[in-house]
């Protein structure tokens, strides 16, 4: 893992006891919508287009196992194109 990754999980340790809830959101192009709500399939997902329609704001929250499968889902999610973590 890189210091970057590390550091996250040294946050997401502290702050959470596991397995725990906790909130994804990012923002992405509508053409992208659909690669990024794979990521959540079966957990629920609130969608929220921006006002011209171009893009999508995402939220779910999840029942995260662990720290390291909260940074997979970001690893995963920053692979699609134009994406925005929030």
């Amino acid at each position: 893992m890189s210091t970057t990754s590390d550091s996250f999980k040294e946050k997401l340790d502290n702050e959470y006891s596991w397995p725990a809830l906790y909130t994804f959101k990012f923002i992405v192009p509508e053409t992208k919508i659909k690669e990024l709500k794979i990521l959540f399939e079966g957990h629920e997902i609130i969608e929220k287009a921006s006002s011209k329609g171009n893009y999508i704001s995402l939220t779910s929250k999840v029942m995260a196992p662990s720290s390291d499968w909260i940074i997979e889902i970001y690893v995963k999610a920053s692979k699609i194109d134009g994406i925005i973590s929030l």
